[in-house]
């Protein structure tokens, strides 16, 4: 049989919007003979809806489409997903086979996530059982995207009392089918595709993958859809693209994977979050403040990649305590990237505010309260222009920064968008050096100087911060690898170190809470997967 793996780019909601990519793939893959053409999980309305999925109207016209998208299928077969609403006001996640214009069967998704970034609990009720379908000549064993992560290995595994792909392969499956919308994070395509093996050697069966693409707000599908042969010939799809794999299945042609660096995949990750999340959102422009430092710099780098740097203008608003190359770095960075830029001196500013506040200042020395008001000056102007030219504000903080609550609320914390928001201050620099990897883009001296705020005389980071190699190891084995303090101390960290990073990242998750959506790019980011809360004692 001849199956098209088909990994799309919807827009959630989009319903129309989203039928016309599924039609338009479809109708490519019926043209190359293929048999079967398969969506990614809930590839009509985009994952996740979240509570679009309570609103009736929403789910009824959901049904309409379901019908209009059967509509479009002749002697291709069309696998696509889409919620539906039966068994007495139930609403289930399933995957739809459609067949000469009309839906011959669904198989409901039977393991519902709800860790991390999910909640599909909240919304769905789970599937009874898998069942195979039978379809020119082949027994076809499909499911959705969790339900094949029941695998060694695998921790949440231990929740389910349910293996879909052991059930649907003792029932006699000759291939099994997977469509999913699995976000990226480092090193997830990796595990994706040991899942398929595993369960392909495991039951000596085909398998193929199909994963949505594309950003939907602070999450980023990767793609990488991919297909295992029972006898381990691999055919990988491109990750951050949009593609239609068309695979014989009794006669694979392997497709070897790109070699690739985790680096480099969340550069693409992040390049392919802010354009969609631009996109999606209805602008076309994007402003950021430049400080001359390497966050406002990457920051900008992955902007004038994601949409052009004719759409990106960047401000550079010195002070009394701005170095001069806080300005020429800054000039530089965007005569190298080609983007617009424009000055606008804050002093002016600053002495107004101080001379009103000195009343009510009076008998106080100056504090961080004056400092953070030069942030506030900048993030007021960044929004003005914002606001004038319709451009969206990029918030350039670093997961180090926010972990920490280096960073000011109502100032460099304003945006639409917090691009850096899941990245280590050592990935920072990491994915600067990637970015010059073949010319200089990002200035030298903007990757060399240390780390400053700029905002009181001689300012550096390592002034309330620890060394970021330091601060980011601990940062990572008790944000993103859950572990507590003694198993941090364990690793070779000062214990009086480890309690107080620990105890200052719950300190300021009120600050968090009132950050821009950031994009998600490992195992555990601040947002919808950390859901801590703000007047509490731990």
């Amino acid at each position: 049989m001849k199956i098209a793996l088909s990994q799309i780019n919807p827009i959630i909601g989009d319903l129309e919007g989203n039928l016309k990519l599924i039609t338009k793939a479809y109708k490519e893959a019926a043209a190359q003979k293929a048999d079967l053409v398969i969506m990614p999980e809930l590839s009509l309305t985009g994952y996740p809806p979240r509570d679009l999925l309570d609103r009736s109207h929403f789910i009824k016209h959901c049904s309409e489409i379901i019908n209009k998208t059967a509509s479009i299928t002749n002697d291709t077969a069309l696998i696509f997903g889409a919620p539906i609403l039966k068994d007495g006001n139930k609403l289930y996640n399933s995957a739809i086979l459609a067949h000469k214009g009309k839906v011959v069967f669904t198989q409901d998704k039977i393991l519902l996530p709800s860790y991390d970034v999910f909640d599909e609990t909240r919304y769905f009720t789970p599937g009874d059982k898998p069942k195979i379908f039978e379809f020119k000549g082949e027994k076809l064993g499909i499911m959705v995207c969790e339900d094949a992560w029941m695998v060694p290995g695998f921790s949440e595994s231990e929740k389910y009392h349910i293996d879909p792909v052991s059930i649907l392969a003792k029932q006699g499956a000759s291939i099994l089918i997977n469509i999913s919308a699995s976000p990226f994070h480092a090193d997830k395509a990796k595990s994706r595709r040991a899942v398929v093996t595993y369960h392909s050697a495991k039951h000596f069966l085909p398998f193929a993958l199909v994963n949505q693409v594309g950003g939907n707000d602070e999450l980023v599908f990767d793609g990488a859809s991919f297909f295992q042969s029972s006898n381990g010939k691999e055919i990988h799809g491109k990750e951050f693209e949009e593609e239609t794999l068309i695979i014989d299945t009794k006669n694979p042609q392997p497709v070897k994977l790109p070699s690739g660096t985790i680096i480099e995949s969340i550069y693409k990750a992040l390049i392919l979050g802010i354009k969609d999340y631009i996109r999606k959102c209805g602008f076309k422009k994007a402003v950021i403040g430049l400080s001359g430092g390497i966050d406002s710099a990457l920051t900008a780098a992955l902007a004038c990649a994601a949409i052009g740097p004719e759409n990106v203008t960047g401000l550079t608003m010195p002070s009394q305590y701005s170095s001069s190359g806080s300005i020429s770095d800054s000039e530089n960075l965007a005569s190298n990237l080609g983007m617009k830029i424009h000055q606008i001196g804050i002093n002016d500013i600053f002495t107004s505010f101080i001379k009103s506040l000195e009343k009510i200042f009076k008998e106080t020395s100056p504090c961080i309260a004056e400092e953070n008001l030069q942030a506030r000056i900048r993030g007021t102007i960044l929004m003005a222009y914002s606001n004038k030219f319709g451009h969206i504000l990029l918030s350039t903080g670093n997961k180090s920064e926010l972990s920490m609550g280096y960073c000011t609320l109502y100032g460099d914390m304003n945006g639409g968008l917090a691009v850096l928001a899941d990245v280590l201050k050592t990935d920072v620099y990491k994915l600067s050096n990637y970015i010059n990897r073949k010319k200089e883009i990002i200035p030298q001296k903007t990757i060399d100087k240390a780390p400053s705020a700029e905002l009181r005389p001689d300012q550096k980071d390592s002034d309330s911060l620890p060394p970021y190699p330091v601060l980011d190891g601990i940062l990572k084995l008790f944000l993103e690898d859950g572990l507590h303090l003694d198993e941090i101390v364990s690793n070779g960290y000062d214990r009086e170190l480890v309690d107080r990073i620990i105890n200052t990242v719950f300190k300021n998750e009120y600050k968090r809470r009132q950050a821009p959506t950031g994009l998600r790019v490992t195992g555990k980011a601040f947002g919808m997967g950390r859901r801590m809360p703000i007047a509490a004692k731990f």
